[in-house]
């Protein structure tokens, strides 16, 4: 099926609008698959223009009572005949290019629009009867415009002439293509359950069993030998089980080649089955696209001996939502699912689950895991503890810290670092300072008379 014509659908394609529909006077439903018109004279009245071309719509219906609707686009559906469109009083222009239309005598119910000045009815079956754009002009003689092309006043006169007879000939041509369509409908529905029953065949042979088997109602019973225990499967049947994998595909393969290589007539019916085969083949990629994603990689976060691994899949380094973070704190460890894949690290000291905390930095945006330790046990030495006591008697709690040194995030605090003005400045004004004592030697002889040397 195509999509559900639902308000939803309706109030995203009003945008433009600020999502509200009961004043819209435009809207644009183009290529949404839609396989039956409706609502819209019920949440819409107020619509001048409405887009509906590429969709699988077969019959006008439920927009009769659009009194502002103006222009009104459905090519590219499957429309068969034009109807329903009486109540559209202003109607000014109306686009089926490229539908079903085979009963031209239809036309006669837009007689009543009689503000419509352009018709488009290029790609239509009748189209191609013999004094179609005669019996048009003679049928609608409001009309300004059909196909495009302008109408002369000379060409209505004429058509107006002659349309006894092109009337004849019409509804001869259009009871002969009606006999046709009714021939198509049925080859439709034969093809259509030839299919059926091929797939339904295919299907029993995929599920078919290797032994025989009896059948009494709904209940099957296998007959296999007690020597072969069905439970155990060997590498054989592994292998087979891969083949018969790649003969599925292969099958699928060959299934869409024959389908896109076999020749149907263009037809309402042949353009809903390939609608329909290509929504399933979507719909089957969803589904194996869906599965994938459900299928997660089993991470070894804990050895069969208990051993906790320090993890690292996630391997983020851009800012992320919290409600991204799920944070998990033990006495041994920390673990923090991103997207639901686990970072852990192991921590070097047991630390206090239930007393510790996870925000985020108001200054670097990082996650800042805040986890107090656990008390020193009794084998610290006593000035170990002595320095705890006195930490405890002032307030403060240890808490267990990550290396200063290896922080992969700059320190705001030391942003601006103070220069040292030592031995800066003009050098008569900075005495230098002596760093080695004089060194004595045996030769040195301290004259008074001579000046010391500057």
């Amino acid at each position: 099926m195509g999509w559900p014509f639902t308000e939803d659908l309706v109030r995203r394609r009003a945008e433009h609008n600020n999502c509200e529909i009961f004043s819209l006077e435009e809207i644009s439903l183009h290529q949404q698959e839609i396989e039956k018109l409706e609502h819209l004279d019920k949440w819409c009245r107020d619509l001048k223009i409405l887009y509906l071309q590429n969709n699988l719509i077969p019959k006008i219906e439920n927009v009769s009572k659009l009194k502002k609707l103006e222009y009104l686009n459905v090519a590219l559906n499957n429309i068969e005949r034009i109807e329903n469109l009486e109540g559209c009083e202003e109607l000014k222009k109306l686009d089926l290019t490229a539908n079903f239309i085979g009963e031209l005598s239809s036309i006669e119910s837009l007689k009543c629009n009689i503000h419509l000045k352009e018709l488009f009815l290029m790609g239509n079956p009748c189209t191609e009867f013999e004094g179609y754009r005669q019996f048009v002009v003679a049928t609608l003689q409001q009309l300004k415009y059909l196909d495009s092309k302008e109408i002369e006043r000379s060409e209505r006169i004429k058509a107006l002439q002659d349309y006894p007879e092109v009337q004849w000939k019409i509804r001869e041509q259009e009871a002969a293509y009606l006999l046709k369509r009714a021939r198509e409908k049925e080859e439709a529905q034969r093809r259509m359950q030839e299919k059926k029953d091929e797939k339904q065949k295919q299907m029993d042979s995929k599920l078919g069993f290797a032994f025989p088997s009896l059948r009494w109602g709904n209940i099957s019973v296998i007959l296999c030998s007690p020597d072969s225990p069905q439970e155990k499967p060997n590498q054989a049947e592994a292998d087979g089980e891969q083949e018969r994998c790649r003969t599925v595909e292969n099958d699928d393969d060959d299934e869409d080649r024959k389908f896109w290589e076999e020749p149907t007539p263009y037809t309402p019916e042949s353009r809903l089955e390939t609608h329909r085969y290509m929504e399933e083949k979507r719909r089957a990629k969803d589904n194996a696209r869906e599965s994938k994603k459900r299928e997660k990689t089993a991470w070894t976060l804990v050895t069969a001996e208990g051993k906790v691994l320090n993890v690292n899949v996630p391997k983020y380094v851009r800012h992320l939502d919290t409600s991204l973070l799920d944070v998990d704190v033990q006495p041994t460890y920390v673990r923090v699912l991103v997207k639901g894949k686990p970072f852990q690290l192991v921590l070097p000291e047991e630390v206090k689950p239930d007393s510790s905390c996870a925000k985020r930095s108001q200054t670097t945006g990082h996650l800042v895991v805040t986890m107090p330790k656990q008390k020193v046990s009794a084998s610290i030495k006593h000035s170990d503890c002595n320095t705890q006591q006195k930490a405890t008697r002032s307030g403060q709690v240890e808490k267990l810290e990550v290396d200063p040194s290896k922080y992969s995030f700059p320190d705001v605090t030391k942003i601006v670092q103070e220069k040292e003005r030592t031995g800066q400045g003009p050098i008569k004004l900075q005495p230098q300072k002596v760093t080695e004592a004089k060194k004595s030697s045996y030769d040195f002889e301290n004259n008074e008379d001579v000046p010391p040397l500057i």
